[in-house]
């Protein structure tokens, strides 16, 4: 049997990323009226080197088939990156790909959670697949309660009033967390839990809305957030991602301030804050003194 994927989802996603595209990127002139946004159908076809009925066959859902080379060469009229060009050739992949996995208990091993709790001055949290949190130590929690586990990390971004006073970057901040869920949850666009997280970001979030129907695809593994910390005041950290081996797609997040910097003073003050064993008049005058 001839390996299927989504053709819906599939459909979706090149119509998506064809509006996207604008004809000066890709070498078409710009005069005259256009009635869609971004590429015509044919103009997609005609980079790709495909024709265009075969084009609106896959645009339309109507074709099952398409190669790997066809989809690159979508790929390339549509100025996909290799991590994008990954996620269309998923989600035109073999039913083996695609299949409806049955949801089982996401868990941290011991190791892991033994690991970041020794980081007394480096904030750490695990997420699962579709970022819900796992594991966090004391001082992931103490920068961000969302950063506990029972939180998802996607919906806190969006919907809650208190994460986005934290990030003064929060603008930066949800255009990533959206490429990302994509990137991670892959071709896997009909699994019960992705369903159920982007139904209530949908129906609760504008912003989301707009920005899931871009269709970005992007695993931004390293990069610097701000934040407004309501007790320790500004924070600029660098944060690492990190693929957990044998997590079944946990990634490991943690935080650092540059060294010497303002932030790693405020960081280990955050540290010290929430150390149960050090006196309560001594955080009181390295406040104080900060």
């Amino acid at each position: 049997m001839t390996p299927t994927g989504d053709p819906g989802a599939l459909a979706e996603y090149l119509r998506a990323r064809r509006e996207l595209v604008r004809p000066a990127d890709v070498g078409i002139p710009g005069h005259g009226n256009r009635r869609v946004p971004g590429l015509r159908r044919e103009e997609v076809a005609f980079l790709s080197g495909v024709s265009s009925d075969y084009y609106v066959r896959l645009e339309q859902g109507r074709d099952r088939h398409p190669s790997v080379q066809v989809l690159r060469g979508i790929a390339g009229a549509l100025r996909l990156d290799e991590e994008a060009t990954s996620y269309l050739i998923g989600l035109a992949g073999a039913p083996a790909t695609r299949r409806r996995r049955p949801r089982r208990p996401e868990r941290v091993g011991d190791g892991i959670r033994t690991l970041i709790d020794t980081w007394a001055l480096t904030p750490a949290y695990v997420h699962g697949m579709y970022m819900d949190v796992l594991a966090a130590n004391r001082l992931a929690v103490a920068l961000s309660p969302f950063n506990a586990p029972g939180h998802n990390s996607v919906l806190a971004a969006f919907l809650e009033p208190e994460l986005r006073a934290l990030h003064t970057d929060w603008e930066e901040m949800t255009a990533r967390v959206v490429p990302y869920l994509r990137s991670v949850a892959g071709p896997h666009v009909d699994d019960p839990r992705l369903a159920e997280i982007v139904g209530e970001l949908s129906v609760r979030s504008e912003r989301f809305r707009r920005l899931w129907a871009r269709q970005d695809v992007r695993q931004k593994s390293t990069g610097a957030s701000l934040f407004q910390h309501p007790q320790v005041g500004p924070l600029e950290l660098r944060y690492e991602k990190l693929l957990v081996p044998g997590g079944e797609q946990q990634t490991l997040v943690t935080y650092h301030a540059v060294p010497g910097s303002d932030s790693e003073e405020r960081l280990k003050l955050l540290a010290s804050l929430d150390d149960p064993g050090r006196p309560r008049e001594g955080v009181r005058r390295a406040l104080s003194e900060g």
